[in-house]
This record gives structure tokens, C-alpha cells and sequence, in this order.
């Protein structure tokens, strides 16, 4: 089951669910988040939840992705209340791409580097048995609701930034219950849109390369994560692929467990305001950046996977550089 959202014809939100490739509007539902809430208050499966409801016209979501009436497919009301998060180095293979971008920086390149160091203790430690804590991952905050761009919408490269580049990744929904409880919606396609340049400079500046806009959907996948999801990143320039790529994850592709990044992200008592959405982007190791793509204005990312239904798409928007300090008024 695939949910998402789209504008209705009176402007509004509708929640739409597709199954193969019907898809319909789920009726008297006006968000994917109103719907979840109530299959966490009636204590029923969010798939029951929605069998529960009458279903209304069918759509093409193709016709309205081109159309721009895709949305996100979850939003919360306050933008203040959507938390955008990841993780890194998760992925097999995502050491060697990350150590690649860090090792000029190293005194001693000889040295093992952190990155490195964390991606073996995620090897050695990343896969706990159930119920059990295993290590901790790499952990970055993105933003919240404001910075969550539809499918189609562009991703913004800021006037301070180096670079803007795209990485294709898995990302976890969530809603948290009444009681602060998590509750997991699904999973969606993520563009976690990075500033690859400025993390190259020190790794200090990770947390700075992160603040950026993110994309995800443009459905959710209700149900188990696959252990072998097989995607394919790509760049189009001018209406031409200029780079294109496979991209792996499911846990079978992982050194750590879903529910050992869940446990480290929601072990956080602040994680666990009622009412809150998290998106949480699990990693990759695939990245254009990685095989000296630099992204320019007009590009168009495009992430796509079998199962996990439309392929998310946006272009690259860059802003005019400038160097003028950010003012704060004394009071």
C-alpha cells in the first residue's frame, strides 16, 4: 500500500492510496496525518485504518505530478512540529565515499580517519540482537517542516553556500501517539540535498552542510522496509541524463538495523512530543558528488525505486552568492 497526497480541485488536501497501480481518493480524510492519528487513537493498523474508509475517484498521479498537485506526502499544520533528521555512514560502502571526501584533509593519510573508525563500529555493532541497543550511528539534525520541499519543488543552494548536490536515500515517517509513543508510518524516497563542498573543507563542518532543504515521497510505503531496495539516482541537465547511477539500501545493504537508528533517535525524550512527524533519512553511499559532478542552476535530481511507487524529482535552484553578515538587532 503506497499513500500520498495531492491538491484537490478546490485547493485543498486529499489523501490518496494506491494499490498496483490503482489509485484512489480516500474519502473524508483532509491529511495523511489526521488519518494516522486516528488509526493511533482507535488502535488499529494504519492499513485498517484506511480499508476503514470509503474509497472516491481514482487519480492518475503521474498527470497530477506534472501538473505540480503533488505534495508532500505528510505534513504537519505547524511547520514547527515536522523534524528532518539522518543518519550516516549506514550503508556498505559508504565509508569508502565519505573517506574519499575526507582523507586530503588528513595529516597523516596513512591513519585510519573517523569516518572510517564509525562505519567499522557500525559493522562490528550496528546489528544487535532484538531488543537489545547496539552502537550509535553518525546523527545530523536537517530542519523542520520549512525546509521539507514537495516532489517537484526546487531545492534551494543558499547564497552562503559551496555546492548543492543530491543524495538518494531512504527515510523513515513517523508520527508520535497521544502518550509519546513512536509510531512508525512507512517509508519514503528522500533527497537528503547536501552541501558536499563545504563538508570536504573540515569535517567540523558537517553539521553546517546539513542545514539545507530536503525532499521526500512522493508516496509512502506502508508496511516492512524490502532487504534489498535497488534504486537508481540520476541528474538531468538540459533534458539530458548527465550522470546516473545505482543506489542500494533495505538492512541486507546496511551495517545497522532500522531499529537500532530508530532506537537512537527516538531514545531522545525530546523526539517524543505527541503529535510531532519525524523524517528520518537513513544514509547512502551513493553520491554524484563523489565522481566530481558539480550541480549547477536548472538540474534535475531524479530518485527512483520499484515499490516505492512515482519517482521523486526537483530541480536545483541557486541563489546569488553573498557574503553580507546577518544582522541581529539589540534590544
Amino acid at each position: 500500500m503506497l499513500l500520498s497526497q495531492i491538491q484537490n480541485s478546490s485547493g485543498g488536501v486529499s489523501v490518496v492510496v494506491r494499490n498496483g497501480t490503482e489509485a484512489s481518493i480516500v474519502e473524508n480524510v483532509d491529511s495523511t496525518h489526521a488519518l494516522v492519528q486516528k488509526a493511533i487513537r482507535d488502535g488499529m493498523t494504519l492499513s485498517n485504518c484506511v480499508r476503514a474508509h470509503s474509497l472516491g475517484a481514482s487519480v492518475d498521479l503521474e498527470a497530477l505530478a506534472a501538473e505540480g498537485r503533488v505534495l508532500l506526502p505528510i505534513h504537519h499544520d505547524d511547520p514547527a512540529h515536522m523534524i528532518l533528521t539522518g543518519t550516516g555512514l549506514t550503508h556498505l560502502g559508504s565509508a569508502s565515499t565519505r573517506d574519499a571526501m575526507h582523507a586530503a584533509n588528513s595529516v597523516e593519510p596513512e591513519n585510519v580517519t573517523d569516518s572510517m573508525k564509525m562505519f567499522k563500529m557500525g559493522l562490528e555493532a550496528g546489528k544487535p540482537e532484538a531488543g537489545k541497543a547496539g552502537v550509535q550511528p553518525e546523527w545530523f539534525y536537517k530542519g523542520n517542516g520549512t525546509t521539507a520541499i514537495a516532489p517537484g519543488g526546487a531545492l534551494k543552494a543558499l547564497p552562503f553556500a559551496d555546492d548543492g548536490g543530491e543524495e538518494p536515500e531512504i527515510a523513515g515517517i513517523y508520527v508520535v501517539g497521544d502518550k509519546g509513543t513512536p509510531y512508525r508510518v512507512g517509508f519514503a524516497l528522500s533527497n537528503e540535498f547536501s552541501d558536499h563542498v563545504m563538508e570536504r573543507v573540515n569535517y567540523l563542518y558537517l553539521a553546517h552542510s546539513k542545514l539545507r532543504d530536503a525532499s521526500f515521497g512522493p508516496e509512502i510505503l506502508v508496511g516492512d522496509l524490502p532487504d534489498d531496495i535497488r534504486g537508481t539516482s540520476s541528474i538531468r541537465r538540459n533534458g539530458e541524463i548527465i550522470w546516473s547511477k545505482p543506489f542500494l539500501s533495505g538492512e541486507g545493504n546496511m551495517s545497522h538495523t532500522i531499529a537500532n537508528l530508530e532506537h537512537h533517535h527516538f531514545k531522545y525524550e525530546l523526539f517524543r512530543h505527541p503529535g510531532d512527524i519525524h523524517v528520518h533519512m537513513f544514509g547512502t553511499a551513493t553520491l554524484s558528488f563523489a565522481d566530481n559532478i558539480r550541480c549547477e542552476a536548472g538540474d534535475e535530481f531524479e530518485i527512483k525505486a520499484p515499490g516505492f511507487g512515482l519517482a521523486l524529482r526537483n530541480p536545483l535552484a541557486v541563489a546569488d552568492k553573498s557574503d553580507a553578515a546577518f544582522q541581529v538587532k539589540a534590544l
